[in-house]
Parts: C-alpha cells; structure tokens; sequence
C-alpha cells in the first residue's frame, strides 16, 4: 500500500505466507505469460491492466467459474473468456 499505510517487508511477508497457506497458486508459463500479455496488448491496455489481464489468465488457466474484483470495468475490456466472468463482490 502506498503512503503512511505500507506494510512492511516483515508484514509484506505475513500475507503472503497467509495468502499460500490458503489458496492455490496457479504460474503461468513463459508462453501463457506472453500470451496475456499479447492479448491485452491488442486491445489497447497498458500500464497496470497488463497485470489485471496477467491475473485473468491465471484465473482462466484456474478453471475459475467467476472472477471477482472491485474494477470490474477493467476486466471487462480484456479477452472475452476473461469478461464473461467477471463480477463485483
């Protein structure tokens, strides 16, 4: 987190190790990396929604039936596979 808010690298460290003992991580190959990349690129998404796009793939390659998330209009603009499963909390 930005600012006065930003964990630090002890706390950083804290979440991750709760967010790996909780939910499983799905890598991308080299190949798939560049794939979402490529795909997100084509539509004109830049900057941040590249990882939005890289995040959606994972969630793809996931099986994930919904993806959620509070930029949902983010999602939206990426492939279809990815939009279509896209929804708000």
């Amino acid at each position: 987190m930005p600012g006065k808010d930003r964990a630090s690298a002890a706390e950083a460290m804290l979440f991750l190790a709760d967010v790996r003992e909780r939910l499983t991580i799905i890598p991308l190959s080299a190949e798939e990396y560049l794939d979402a990349v490529a795909s997100a690129a084509a539509v004109g998404v830049t900057g941040g929604g590249i990882y939005d796009a890289i995040l959606g793939y994972c969630a793809l390659k996931g099986g994930s039936e919904t993806i959620y998330t509070w930029n949902v209009k983010h999602f939206k603009r990426l492939s279809p596979e990815i939009a279509e499963r896209v929804a708000a909390p």
